[in-house]
């Protein structure tokens, strides 16, 4: 790869990485305004926030993949092809 696309790559996977703490920084804001509305008004009822945390925590579980996988490399790449052109 040259300076420019490997350059390119690194700004993608920054600006990734930003979004992914501005997600987590945000479904943490949230959910904890939301059990503080919860123990306000609920004196210990059902425990309803439940959802929005596990729900939200799932997609936020995927962005986490999303952005921390290790990008494809080129020996993968490289070993990808040959199987095909096997094939």
């Amino acid at each position: 790869m040259e300076d420019i696309d490997l350059r390119k790559a690194a700004v993608e996977r920054l600006e990734a990485k930003r979004e992914f703490w501005g997600h987590l920084f945000v479904y943490v804001a949230v959910n904890v305004l939301l059990v503080v509305i919860w123990v306000t008004t609920n004196n210990g009822g059902y425990f309803w926030p439940v959802w929005p945390i596990a729900g939200w925590g799932i997609g936020l579980a995927v962005h986490a993949f999303e952005t921390f996988r290790r990008p494809i490399g080129e020996d993968a790449i490289r070993r990808e092809m040959e199987r095909t052109a096997r094939r």
